[in-house]
């Protein structure tokens, strides 16, 4: 333990601090204790992943460690204070919350992607920073090392930690994300943050039944007893009874009406990893935050929001498959099995396409058939770092982080512009994007009911009866970019370091060949003249093109270390990865290296 480097943690700064009963908080207030501070922004899949992974350590070591999440936006709405406080709620996060806006206490730290998690000793300094997911074994094994060794030196000190839980607040619905109209004319409603399903009356108010105990669990049986972990979408099945996307227990539930029962079509309760099998029998397949569902092409479409694919359910063979998506995070068009997206979280059918709201690159997307397979399109959007709010030609038109899309009778699409707190609508008859309506609270899906529709107005708690107007609502266009600011390069050669130091206990597994991945691209394309595409290795040289100022590296990388133990003979093994989009400037007196932290330090 004495060889880490011994890095004084910067101050924490930010606008505000959540869960703290209303009490500022400084690096002195968690002295003695270990600190582990979580960057995030409630947008990313990632995450949520990574919120999940620590809450068994969080209440495993909450006399010792303090979690304090670091709230550093992408989108303008994450910098709306209320949007923050909501997602803290939204989550569950039972921890204090930083929320920093400026990124201040993002660029104290060199943090250069989401999620990413330092660890500070009781003496205030850095001993680790991990980006990614799965961290939580080797985080675990850190802070029980650390307990140890301070405790040897006097310098933990035990005690309940800072954090203040916010006064509950009444309402029929908390944070719905879906709903359903249901044959009978009412309303099946996935009540996410009270982890059940509600059933609603015709007038979207009245409350005729719950469906779920209403905490967290992955249980079957009838609606009383089952439990279900953050419902999101939900999708009529030709038999009649209703698939739901469950999750975060990387499920598919089926619910029946009629009985009120509850059964797990799909998925273990796992995450899917890179290397786990990306088809097979349903229940016996790993998912990973399935949010959305849709009937197409005689398949249950999954928006698989945590791997960035597309899946399908066959309700005939009940076998789960991979069907559009590489895993790569970003916005490419092409054969479905070579297109990217990021972090679906919208489906709906309609005649020949399947419309997806691609989230995390604010684009309204669609699959097609395409000779035997199929073939995915972009009808709005540009990419991850430009949103905003435009009307207009499809191909200037902005929108931010859109999660529902609903079909429409004309054959248009109305959009759940999420962030930008409206409903917006793309006709492909004309190729442009309109504004139906605006003032809802992060909207995050719509039904047709009649000649009405029913927009999940998910910060207000509520569904919001809305008439079709013949004419679209007219706003003034705004676009942003990301706030993260560029990092200069130098022209010519850049050396890109994934830095990865297997944790404490584990080594690399090489059993099998290599155990590390590198996959490197860019946007635009022609920013890179050299280095691009996959390897093992987590250092490359790449080459800058000539005449390229400014764009985007996309750096996925991923990690396989298992336990050290010689005695063992089937060893736990640990998978690392995460995804990096890293806006550049190309300027002379810029970087000639890039580094970033997978797992581990960076001394250079």
């Amino acid at each position: 333990m004495s060889k880490r480097p011994r890095v004084r943690a910067p101050e924490l700064q930010g606008r505000s601090w959540i869960n703290t009963g209303g009490k500022d908080l400084t690096l002195a207030d968690f002295k003695g204790r270990t600190l582990i501070l979580d960057f995030w922004t409630f947008c990313c899949v990632n995450c949520l992943h990574v919120l999940d992974e620590l809450r068994e350590l969080e209440e495993k070591h909450r006399d010792t460690v303090v979690i304090v999440g670091v709230h550093s936006p992408k989108f303008v709405h994450e910098a709306d204070h209320r949007a923050v406080v909501d997602a803290v709620e939204r989550y569950e996060v039972h921890h204090p919350v930083l929320d920093d806006p400026e990124l201040a206490t993002w660029k104290s730290y060199a943090v250069r992607a989401w999620p990413t998690l330092v660890v500070i000793d009781p003496e205030g300094y850095v001993v680790a920073q991990h980006a990614g997911e799965g961290h939580a074994h080797a985080i675990e094994t850190l802070v029980g090392q650390l307990e140890a060794e301070h405790a040897a030196k006097g310098t933990l000190h035990r005690g309940d930690g800072p954090y203040v839980p916010p006064e509950p607040v009444p309402t029929e619905l908390r944070f719905p994300g879906k709903a359903l109209l249901l044959p009978g004319g009412t309303f099946l409603v996935s009540d996410t943050t009270r982890h059940q399903l509600v059933e609603l009356a015709a007038d979207g108010i009245s409350v005729l039944r719950r469906i779920g105990a209403g905490e967290r669990g992955l249980t079957d049986g009838p609606a009383d007893r089952a439990r279900f972990s953050e419902p999101q979408g939900l999708a009529a099945l030709p038999d009649g009874t209703v698939a739901v996307a469950d999750t975060v227990n990387h499920a598919l539930r089926r619910f029946d009406p009629a009985s009120g029962e509850v059964t797990t079509l799909a998925g273990t309760g796992r995450q899917w990893w890179q290397g786990s099998p990306a088809e097979g029998p349903a229940r016996d397949v790993d998912l990973s935050s399935p949010w959305d569902l849709a009937w197409f092409a005689d398949r249950l479409w999954i928006a698989m929001a945590g791997v960035h694919q597309l899946w399908t359910y066959d309700l005939r063979t009940q076998v789960v498959a991979a069907a559009a998506g590489t895993t790569n995070e970003g916005l490419v068009d092409g054969p479905a099995d070579q297109a990217w997206f990021s972090q679906p979280s919208g489906l709906a059918a309609s005649g020949d396409r399947l419309w997806v709201a691609d989230s995390e690159s604010s684009a309204v997307r669609w699959v097609e058939r395409d000779g035997d397979g199929f073939a995915v399109r972009t009808a709005v959007g540009t990419g991850l770092f430009d949103f905003g709010h435009r009307d207009g030609a499809a191909d200037q038109a902005l929108l931010q982080h859109p999660l529902g899309v609903t079909a429409l009778p004309d054959g248009s699409v109305a959009v759940a512009d999420t962030y930008n707190h409206a409903l917006r609508r793309y006709d492909p008859a004309t190729g442009e994007v309109s504004t139906l309506a605006t003032d809802l609270r992060e909207p995050s899906g719509a039904v047709l009911a009649d000649q009405d529709i029913v927009v999940v107005e998910s910060a207000r708690h509520r569904l919001t009866r809305l008439r079709l107007p013949e004419e679209a609502v007219r706003v003034e266009a705004v676009a942003h970019r990301t706030q993260r600011a560029a990092t200069d390069i130098a022209p010519g050669t850049l050396r890109l370091d994934v830095v990865f130091q297997a944790p404490a206990g584990q080594k690399l597994d090489t059993r099998y060949g290599p155990s590390t991945r590198l996959l490197v691209s860019s946007t635009p394309p022609g920013l890179l003249a050299g280095g691009e595409g996959a390897g093992t290795d987590l250092r490359r040289e790449l080459v800058l093109a000539e005449g390229v100022t400014e764009g985007v590296l996309h750096v996925s990388a991923m990690a396989a270390s298992c336990d050290d133990d010689p005695e063992n003979e089937y060893p736990a093994c640990h998978v690392h990865q995460q995804d990096w989009g890293v806006p550049v400037r190309v300027t002379e007196g810029g970087a000639a290296r890039l580094p970033l932290v997978l797992a581990g330090l960076d001394e250079g």
